[in-house]
């Protein structure tokens, strides 16, 4: 769909945003926050050496929040024990991908550690690196 440029003269204060913000679902409050935390890292480090970018957006990719969200939903029902065995071997194929795509994101972050010379504590520290929620 064609998109418009609009300019607008509308000034929100900080609160303002934070209210408009608290209302989002929250598939939409994590892409936002997912959005914000990379934007974040643009402004401290604008001039990174390309593949340190590279490694560093594949760091902070994580599964979408569609695959989060159903997660999410198959957990609750294994744990209420109202999973089909279709929805068990779901879960067991998400569970798959996530442990593969957290094993891809230690194995960037020892590359990243080891371009900067640093240990992966003491890089996951100046990066602010929290562990990913799925559920």
């Amino acid at each position: 769909m064609p998109k418009v440029q609009v300019t607008s003269k509308i000034e929100l204060d900080f609160d303002e945003v934070l209210q408009g913000v608290a209302r989002l679902e929250t598939i939409e409050l994590e892409q936002f926050a997912e959005k914000i935390i990379a934007l974040r890292a643009q402004r401290r480090a604008p001039s990174l050496p390309q593949n340190e970018a590279e490694l560093l957006e594949k760091i902070n990719q994580g599964m979408s929040p569609d695959i989060r969200s159903r997660y999410a939903e198959l957990n609750i029902k294994l744990h209420e024990e109202t999973i089909t065995p279709e929805e068990q071997q779901e879960l067991l194929n998400l569970t798959d991908q996530r442990e593969l795509a957290d094993a891809e994101r230690i194995r960037n972050l020892i590359t990243l550690a080891e371009l900067r010379n640093v240990s992966v504590d003491d890089l996951i520290i100046q990066l602010g690196i929290r562990r990913p929620t799925y559920a």
